[in-house]
C-alpha cells in the first residue's frame, strides 16, 4: 500500500461521522473512548496525559486553526516528523491506558480492548496482535506497537495495519 492510501485510511477512521473533515470533537473523543473502554476514571493521571497529547496533535494538524482538519491539511501534515513530535506521544498515551499492569507491554486481552476502543473488531485486533507478537511470548511492547504505526504512516507498510485492515475492511490506527 502506498502512503497516500495509508493516509486516506487513517483520515477516514478519524473522520468518525464521515463528513470529510476531522472535527476537534471527533479527534478529542479518542482518549475518552479508550479510557471508558479500558476502565480508567476521568481523573486518572494517564487519562489527563492522553487528553493533553491529543490536544497537541489536533492543534498541529489544524493548519488554518478553524477547528476542522481536511484531508488536504492531514495529508500535508502526516509523516515522520509529525509522528515523532506529536503522534507518538498521543498514541503512546493510549497504549499506556491499556497497559493495566504498567509493564510496558500489552497482552492479547489488553491489546484487543485498546483496538476495539479505537474501532477495530475483536477478530481484527487478535490478528494484528499475532502480527506484532513475532516471538510468540504473548506480549507486545510499546516501541514495537508505535513503530508499526509509524511505518504505516510514513511508508504505507505495517503487518499490524495489514491485519487490522484485512478483516475489518477499513484501517484504524
Amino acid at each position: 500500500m502506498d502512503t497516500i492510501t495509508a493516509k486516506r485510511h487513517i483520515f477516514s477512521m478519524l473522520d468518525v461521522d464521515g463528513d470529510g473533515v476531522i472535527s476537534r470533537q471527533e479527534y478529542l473523543a479518542r482518549p475518552e473512548r479508550a479510557a471508558a473502554a479500558l476502565g480508567r476514571a476521568d481523573d486518572d493521571p494517564l487519562v489527563s496525559l492522553a487528553r493533553t497529547a491529543h490536544e497537541r496533535v489536533f492543534a498541529s494538524m489544524d493548519a488554518n486553526l478553524d477547528g476542522r482538519v481536511t484531508f488536504t491539511e492531514y495529508e500535508a501534515w502526516a509523516g515522520g516528523e509529525a509522528f515523532d513530535e506529536v503522534c507518538r506521544p498521543a498514541l503512546g498515551s493510549l497504549f499506556d491506558l491499556a497497559d493495566a499492569d504498567d509493564d510496558g507491554h500489552l497482552d492479547r486481552a489488553e491489546f484487543t480492548r485498546l483496538r476495539q476502543a479505537l474501532g477495530n473488531p475483536a477478530a481484527s485486533a487478535r490478528s494484528a496482535f499475532d502480527a506484532l507478537d513475532e516471538d510468540g511470548d504473548g506480549r507486545i511492547d510499546r516501541d514495537a506497537y508505535l513503530a508499526q504505526i509509524r511505518s504505516f504512516v510514513t511508508d504505507g507498510v505495517s503487518p499490524m495495519a495489514r491485519a487490522l485492515h484485512a478483516e475489518a475492511g477499513s484501517l484504524t490506527t
